[in-house]
Parts: C-alpha cells; sequence; structure tokens
C-alpha cells in the first residue's frame, strides 16, 4: 500500500477545519493592520534561499528539498516565506518604485529534517512582510499584530526580545566574538562551521556544552551603536506603553541570516523542548542582498501545526441542512431539492433510500440544523418533512416556503 511519505500528512477534518479557521482569522487581522495577501511559487531558484536564507544556516546547509528540474534549473521546494515575497516585491519592481507593501501569506513549506511532534517535513506557515516602513513602530506594530493573532486563540506565550545592531555596530562585534571563539576547541562542529561563515549564530546553538562555553561570550546588545541603542529603547518604550510583557534576551538571534537591528520570539512550555511558536524581525539588507534598491523590511511567520496544538476552537452551532430519501421515488426529488437550496446556504445530500432513523443519524454526525426527509406520503402531499435538530420540533411544509 502507498502511503505519504515519511514527515508529511494528510490534512483531514477535524484538523482541516482547526486550519482553516487559523488562516482565516490570522488574515482578518492581517487586513486590519494594512496588509494585503500574497501566495509565492512553492518551487524556486535554489540561489534565492542560499543568497537570503544564509550558507551558514541549517536550512541551506542540511535541510533543502534540492534538484535539478528537467530543464536543468537548480531548485529547491520553498523551506520558508519571506525570501520568495521579496523575490516578488524586487520583481514587481515596488523597490524601484520605493513604495511601501505589506503582504501577509499561508502555505505549505518544506524542509529535510527529523520529524519530530509539531514538526514535519511539509508544514505550514503564516507569515507577514512590510517594506519601505523604517520606523521602529512598524517593529512595535509588527509585535502587536503577532500578539493579538495568539491572544485571539488564547495560546499562551512569553515575548522575548534583542537586537542584532547594524552594519555600523555589527563588524566591531564580530571581532569581538570571533576572537572569543578562537580559544574555544570545545566547540560543536556546525559552531565550528559557523564561526567561519556569520559567527552570531553560534548563540543560537542547542547543544547545552556550547551554552555553558558563552556564557562568558561577549553579546551584541552591549555594543550596540548610539542608534540602534536608541530604537531598541524606543521599542521597549511602546510596548511598555501597551503593556506588552516581554524579556530581553540577548542570545535571540534568530536562525536565519538576514536579521538585523530587531529580532523578536514568542516562545511557549506548552508545546515541549522546541518551545518557539513565532517570531521574525527587521532585516533592512535583504532586498540589496537580491539585487534589488536598498528597501527596509521587517515580518514574522509562526508555523501553523505547532499552534494548532494548543488552538482550542469554539463550539460549532447546527447550520444548514440534510436532505434524504425515504423511498426510491423520492430520489430524484431529493436531489433537485438539495441542487437548488446550495445556491444560498450549506446543504448535505444523502441519494440512497434510507430509513427515517438512518437519515437523522447521519444528519446529525454533520452537525446540520436541518433534516429534511421525502417519502411516499410527502410526494403524495407534494409537501416536505422537515426536523429542526436543535429544538427538536418537526413538521411539513411545501416546497416553495422553504426555498422562500
Amino acid at each position: 500500500m502507498i502511503q505519504a511519505l515519511r514527515g508529511m500528512k494528510d490534512l483531514l477534518s477535524p484538523s482541516s477545519e482547526k486550519y482553516i479557521y487559523f488562516v482565516e482569522n490570522c488574515s482578518k487581522i492581517a487586513r486590519n493592520y494594512g496588509f494585503e495577501y500574497i501566495e509565492t511559487p512553492i518551487l524556486e531558484e535554489t540561489a534565492l534561499f542560499k543568497r537570503s536564507v544564509g550558507e551558514s544556516s541549517d536550512i541551506v546547509g542540511k535541510e533543502m528539498y534540492q534538484f535539478t528540474d528537467k530543464g536543468g534549473n537548480d531548485v529547491c521546494m520553498r523551506p520558508e516565506g519571506t525570501a520568495g515575497v521579496v523575490r516578488a516585491f524586487i520583481q514587481q519592481k515596488y523597490d524601484k518604485a520605493k513604495v511601501q507593501k505589506k503582504f501577509f501569506y499561508y502555505g505549505p513549506m518544506f524542509r529535510y529534517e527529523r520529524p519530530q511532534k509539531g514538526r514535519l517535513r511539509e508544514f505550514h506557515q503564516f507569515g507577514v512582510e512590510s517594506f519601505n516602513q523604517s520606523n521602529i513602530k512598524e517593529d512595535a506594530s509588527i509585535i502587536l499584530m503577532l500578539k493579538e493573532m495568539l491572544d485571539f486563540f488564547g495560546i499562551g506565550y512569553r515575548l522575548e526580545l534583542n537586537s542584532l545592531g547594524c552594519s555600523e555596530c555589527m563588524p566591531a562585534y564580530r571581532e569581538k566574538l570571533v576572537e572569543f571563539l578562537k580559544g574555544e576547541d570545545g566547540i560543536c562542529e556546525d559552531c565550528k562551521r559557523r564561526r567561519d561563515t556569520n559567527p552570531i549564530r553560534v548563540l543560537d546553538c542547542k547543544n547545552q556544552r556550547c551554552q555553558d562555553i558563552y556564557i562568558n561570550a561577549p553579546l551584541l546588545i552591549d555594543n550596540l551603536c548610539p542608534t540602534c541603542r536608541g530604537d531598541f529603547a524606543k521599542l521597549k518604550e511602546i510596548l511598555d506603553g501597551f503593556e506588552v510583557k516581554y524579556i530581553v534576551n540577548p542570545k535571540l538571534v534568530r536562525g536565519l541570516d538576514y536579521y538585523n537591528k530587531t529580532a523578536f520570539e514568542f516562545v511557549s512550555d506548552d508545546i515541549g523542548a522546541q518551545s518557539a511558536i513565532a517570531g521574525g524581525g527587521r532585516y533592512d539588507k535583504l532586498v540589496e542582498y537580491l539585487d534589488g534598491k536598498p528597501t527596509s523590511g521587517i515580518g514574522f511567520a509562526m508555523g501553523i501545526e505547532r499552534l494548532m496544538e494548543l488552538i482550542v476552537m469554539p463550539e460549532s452551532k447546527r447550520v444548514g441542512y440534510y436532505v434524504g430519501a425515504l423511498c426510491d421515488e423520492a430520489s430524484e426529488p431529493c436531489f433537485e431539492l438539495a441542487i437548488k437550496m446550495r445556491k444560498t446556504q450549506k446543504t448535505a445530500l444523502n441519494y440512497d433510500k434510507k430509513s427515517l432513523k438512518a437519515h437523522l443519524k447521519n444528519a446529525d454526525k454533520q452537525n446540520v440544523r436541518y433534516c429534511i426527509c421525502i417519502g411516499e406520503d410527502e410526494l403524495a402531499k407534494d409537501k416536505i418533512w422537515i426536523k429542526d435538530l436543535q429544538d427538536k420540533k418537526e413538521r411539513l411544509i411545501s416546497r416553495d416556503e422553504l426555498l422562500g
């Protein structure tokens, strides 16, 4: 028997209902903040992610679904959403026009990693990207929007903040960190690789031995330039004004190379060791990295599968109709009736003759409000039997009364 590939799952009810509930409500909140929907291709040039996500990241180093297509192109299935949105932003020449654009997206991403609870090889993300908004208030707005989404679903979290500096303060800090790392031979192989490509990423290592070594490492937050220090202070001031609780985590660096200045994560203790449920930050150089004009950018992404574990769906209300035939002769009238009803309301239909008890049971399973049945008596009287499954009342009505 052919089965789904390891780390990839079918999305069926009730999980599919929870997925739709999640993306619809996140989309509504994003639109309220002025964001518009964008959908980028699942398949992109591999170079897009190597240049944006960065060679030092685990995504590029270990996890991409990369292959050569029949045309000889080096392509891969998107491992994250930001790079594709930035590519689209440049391709549409929004960078040259210097327009302010705000996008939200959702859909599948792909990473070849060890499947575990809440982390699959095909997974879904919801994310937003905001371009040409360099004011620190946009950073605060993005964080407040994400907070509003998590609050809507009743998801518990703590917010962690950091500043990753800019091109003014990063080079001097990088030298200090590299100097510190030179004398540390006990770090893991990943950290040794990152030491030569993007040293700040070593602080993100999950190896406890490495973390013990980095206790005394210099911190970027202590080496910020006046501008970055002022922006970070202003961000905290705004969040304080909105009574948003947070902690400053000076070792929060995020997992991708393109971040600078503001970085943030919302983390939860309710999903095991993998505690990050959403995160993002500013990436003011990424558009330039991908051959666009200088453009500021900031965004976030959240893994939907991990959040679905924490979402409690509201109690569903009985909605719609179920139509069923009690005799063979009623099958055609039931079919015609259901087709007309579906133009204005949810209508389930059972084509086969069944007993009234069987139809009522099926209607109850589909959580509809009304069960409609047509049998020999109803055909003779040109009536329709209908029962309200909520208040348990039943009656005979005409077709015209039903269809309005």
